[in-house]
């Protein structure tokens, strides 16, 4: 059953310059920050971004290509193995996924977006929850996601190891109180 963002897909074949608009818009947000989130850049996020528009329009031009879920899910789909391949050429030049690795369409379809709406959802009540934190929390959270090693966490705030390691340590267990009290919490399948 076509999704209502076939529209997209229609606007790539037309050159629609609004729809493209909103393409860019909607979607390319969420690309970036997973490019960034995994060492790397603007210009990368940007590149994989156009790669897999490029790809969906290929795909749409020598098949019947009928989208059967969000097209937020299935580009972010797209441009995670596009990531994944390219951070495996800058790694390995060796071993590559080929093109229809990864979204091929078919029953799958509904699954994988409700699966990455539900992703979403958590995410975002993640986040939700991340602002209610104090300004300490938050910065501490930050940087100890970013990869840094505690050692660097508590360098970077002027504390002592063993504070950032217990500040750390209540700033989460905050964190899960406050999402585990949410209305939302139940509904999300943790």
């Amino acid at each position: 059953m076509k999704h209502a963002d076939q529209k997209y897909i229609e606007a790539l074949f037309k050159n629609d310059v609004t729809l493209l608009d909103e393409i860019y818009r909607k979607f390319s947000g969420r690309i970036k920050w997973m490019v960034l989130q995994n060492n790397g850049t603007e210009a990368d996020a940007a590149d994989i971004f156009q790669e897999a528009l490029l790809s969906i329009y290929h795909k749409a031009k020598t098949q019947d290509f009928i989208l059967t879920c969000p097209l937020d899910a299935f580009l972010y789909l797209i441009c995670k193995n596009k990531w994944l391949n390219e951070l495996n050429k800058r790694k390995t030049k060796n071993e590559t996924f080929t093109e229809d690795d990864g979204y091929a369409l078919g029953e799958d379809s509904f699954k994988l977006a409700e699966d990455y709406i539900l992703q979403e959802q958590r995410y975002n009540l993640l986040a939700e929850k991340i602002a209610e934190l104090g300004d300490t929390c938050k910065e501490l959270l930050r940087l100890s996601w970013s990869g840094k090693s505690m050692e660097e966490v508590a360098e970077i705030l002027h504390v002592t190891y063993g504070y950032a390691r217990k500040k750390k340590s209540e700033c989460m267990a905050k964190l899960i109180m406050l999402v585990k009290q949410s209305s939302q919490f139940s509904s999300l399948k943790w």
